[in-house]
């Protein structure tokens, strides 16, 4: 127990050292870098069932990442637990982050706002919406002050009768 203690003082010391020497450059003026980009991000999207039943639930989910390098992020940003990549994890996922869901039926030219959600710890979000009709759902992360924007896109044929519903 004592060892484990140790290598977690430790773990916490060598987080806090690169922490700080990753923040060093930005003290100097973290306002006048017109080179500083944000961490790569990765935004994979699922829609399930391919081909869907129009009138049933279509199941809208994936993940959001950050590519793991020591200079993703720049500045002063306090490292949260969900922003810290692992030894030998190129891909780390990203908590709590606004992702914007949008489709664009076939044949449309216009992308139509359905929901925004957040990405849970682990970095996944899910939805579940009713097939209407076939078309292109695009998930949108928008980017952060420190982490550059990603999308990502997929097509779904729905099959069934259009029922009129009479109220």
């Amino acid at each position: 127990m004592r060892r484990l203690a140790a290598g977690l003082a430790a773990a916490a010391m060598g987080a806090a050292v690169v922490a700080t020497t990753a923040a060093t450059p930005a003290l100097a003026d973290p306002g006048l870098d017109p080179d500083v980009a944000g961490g790569q991000t990765s935004l994979q999207l699922d829609v399930n069932p391919e081909p869907a039943f129009r009138g049933r639930p279509l199941h809208i989910g994936g993940k959001l990442s950050v590519k793991c390098e020591e200079d993703y992020i720049r500045g002063l940003v306090s490292v949260t637990h969900s922003d810290r990549c692992k030894k030998q994890e190129t891909w780390h996922r990203l908590a709590w982050k606004r992702i914007v869901i949008l489709f664009q039926p076939a044949g449309s030219g216009r992308w139509e706002h359905v929901d925004t959600v957040r990405t849970r710890g682990n970095g996944n979000f899910a939805l579940k919406v009713p097939a209407r009709t076939s078309g292109t759902w695009r998930a949108v992360f928008e980017g952060s002050r420190h982490l550059a924007p990603s999308e990502g896109k997929d097509w779904v044929k729905v099959i069934g009768h259009r029922h009129r519903h009479h109220h």
